[in-house]
């Protein structure tokens, strides 16, 4: 093992990256412990042009075709000899600050596999990711558009998304968002990194489920913020919508089904 940590970020034509590598030039500059690593599942050569302008800033992975998110970050961390990586969305924002806290936290903690942060949108309000448990109801909820239904069901949902976590100290979490989590590069190898049969949604909680099954445990902290541009594909496209159906039914064929 050496002493630098892997970022991992997986790509398919993702709007946001350029600007989520800016940050990440301005913040760390080109001499840090933090060695990034792109994966790109299948880009047009445009977009991989423009990736392979910022040199020796990244290492490129270039995939021909589009495998998901998980296979995409299973070839980074499988394979680098770090004891720490970050899986890291394409569409978040973080200071150096942030990663920098968020590692000294994995370190304390010999049975920790994971550190998540507050994640906020970009106008400072809470994207609320964590989760303690998982239902068909809850996840169904979500995707109403009528307000009315969701205010009959708001301390359900209220309680389902996690919101009453202390902003005061840390906390252990059953489940974190992959949009951005601090791993233990050991511990993901042990339990095999991301299931691949999930191609894109609820492979993080998988993921963390089975950090749980190992023993593991996984740290949600409100003193570390990112922004994650986050723009709900699911919700408004038809073809994500039936790729996160498929993930759902794949998740609790695994773990067991639970419909409230």
């Amino acid at each position: 093992m050496n002493d630098s940590i892997t970022i991992s970020i997986v790509t398919h034509n993702s709007r946001h990256i350029f600007d989520v590598l800016d940050n990440l030039k301005n913040e760390l500059g080109f001499k840090s412990k933090y060695d990034i690593h792109i994966f790109d599942n299948g880009s047009e050569q445009s977009y991989l042009n423009k990736l392979e302008r910022y040199g020796s800033f990244i290492t490129l992975h270039a995939c021909k075709e589009n495998k998901g998110f998980g296979y995409g970050h299973n070839q980074v961390l499988q394979e680098v000899e770090t004891s720490y990586g970050v899986i890291f969305n394409p569409d978040v924002l973080i200071t150096k600050d942030t990663l920098d806290k968020m590692m000294q936290r994995i370190k304390k903690e010999e049975q920790l596999a994971a550190v998540c942060p507050k994640v906020l949108n970009s106008d400072g309000t809470t994207q609320y990711l964590v989760r303690q448990k998982l239902d068909v109801f809850d996840y169904m909820l979500r995707f109403i558009p009528f307000q009315s239904v969701k205010k009959l069901f708001n301390k359900r949902l209220s309680y389902y998304e996690c919101r009453d976590l202390p902003e005061d100290k840390t906390s252990y979490i059953k489940m974190g968002s992959g949009c951005l989590m601090v791993v233990d590069v050991d511990k993901f190898k042990q339990i095999g990194g991301f299931d691949e049969r999930f191609f894109m949604y609820f492979e993080d909680n998988d993921l963390c489920m089975s950090f749980g099954k190992a023993g593991y445990k996984i740290l949600y902290t409100p003193f570390e913020t990112v922004i994650h541009l986050y723009e709900k594909g699911a919700h408004k496209n038809k073809k994500l919508f039936k790729i996160f159906l498929q993930s759902m039914v794949k998740f609790f064929n695994k773990w067991g089904w639970r419909f409230f």
